[in-house]
């Protein structure tokens, strides 16, 4: 079953602070798949060598099914872990966020390694914004070129997403609709159309909502 809707973060950016004389550095970055992520995790550790710490959380999947969490030498469940929850928290999803740690100096103590790198997260959540996705049906309508006008302006105008329109013979308008609008569209279609509108439905897909 797919997950209705889904958040993850809008751009790929780095929100930096500090903590008692250390620096946090949490870059974040949307991730379609688990190799985009460990790609990301990869350019990070490359730029940041010589930091102290990159620890990584990601998720993966609308129903989050792939979540990986790393330490990077950090006191157990200290700094991933925090991490993958502030994700988890905040819905999340198709997300990757490395943490960058530069010393300071100063030990923060377990209590204070959670917060500072759970912390991190949420605050460069904040700085970079979200996205939320919804799920929706594709749907493609086959209208006459005289009605064709019509039925895009209605469509636009009733806040439906027109994704794709090709003229041919006849004009075929893909949309995007949830589920439970279905019905109801096909009535609304045969009315504005006189019946003479063809629908069909195709796959799901995610879109912003």
């Amino acid at each position: 079953m797919m997950q209705d809707e889904y958040r993850t973060v809008a751009r790929t950016g780095v929100h930096e602070t500090e903590v008692n004389r250390s620096r946090f550095l949490c870059a974040l970055a949307p991730a379609a798949t688990e190799q985009e992520a460990q790609e990301f995790i990869a350019g990070v550790r490359k730029e940041h060598a010589d930091a102290t710490h990159n620890c990584y959380a990601y998720v993966i999947g609308a129903d989050a099914g792939v979540q990986k969490a790393s330490d990077d030498g950090e006191p157990g469940g200290t700094a991933g872990v925090p991490m993958l929850q502030m994700l988890l928290r905040r819905d999340m999803r198709y997300v990757v966020a490395v943490v960058t740690r530069y010393y300071g100096g100063v030990k923060l103590g377990a209590g204070g390694l959670i917060r500072a790198y759970g912390g991190s997260v949420g605050e460069a959540l904040d700085a970079l914004g979200t996205l939320t996705r919804k799920r929706f049906r594709l749907a493609t309508v086959t209208v006459d070129h005289q009605r064709a006008g019509k039925v895009q302006n209605d469509l636009r105008s009733t806040g439906r997403e027109v994704r794709d329109v090709r003229y041919g013979e006849a004009v075929t308008i893909e949309i995007g609709l949830p589920d439970s609008d279905v019905e109801a569209f096909r009535a609304w279609l045969a009315d504005v159309t006189a019946g003479t509108a063809g629908f069909e439905l195709g796959g799901e897909a995610y879109g912003d909502a």
